[in-house]
């Protein structure tokens, strides 16, 4: 599978995610968090590129293999917190808007609402909508996985 552009940024585009990300950063939530969510979103979505991104600068940042290895099956292992449970079931919901799914319940909200201010919520979300915009350009694209940006 090749890549079908090469290029397809435009520099207006780069500013304006360039402000998202700093909006993103600047909501009170933990880095390891911010990339757990990155790293399942693209999981669901089976974006090769941002889930070989979010590993190499997770684990640049401290995060553990065991941790990065089963964030994929986070409900049945001991590795995460009840912060981190919360936001990747958020990012799961939020995730799978397809035909029949019940997106954000209730209940998933009110867990992330337990552990979390609305700004951090905010960022959280915004890390989800960020990560899902990305995987479906890279998705279309056919962009490759070990690329660097």
């Amino acid at each position: 599978m090749e890549a079908r552009m090469t290029s397809p940024a435009n520099p207006d585009v780069i500013t304006a995610i360039q402000y998202l990300y700093k909006a993103l950063h600047s909501g009170g939530v933990d880095k390891h968090l911010l990339s757990l969510v990155h790293l399942r979103t693209s999981q669901i979505n089976g974006c090769s590129p941002c889930i070989f991104a979010s590993i190499e600068s997770a684990k640049k940042a401290g995060e553990t293999d065991e941790r990065l290895h089963n964030v994929v099956a986070w409900r049945d292992t001991p590795f995460y917190t009840e912060e981190e449970r919360a936001a990747l079931a958020l990012a799961e919901a939020a995730t799978r808007l397809q035909d029949g799914a019940p997106g954000v319940t209730d209940e998933i909200w009110d867990a992330a609402a337990d552990h979390f201010s609305e700004e951090q919520l905010g960022a959280i979300i915004l890390e989800i909508a960020m990560t899902n915009f990305f995987n479906r350009i890279n998705r279309t694209l056919r962009e490759q996985a070990g690329k660097t940006w």
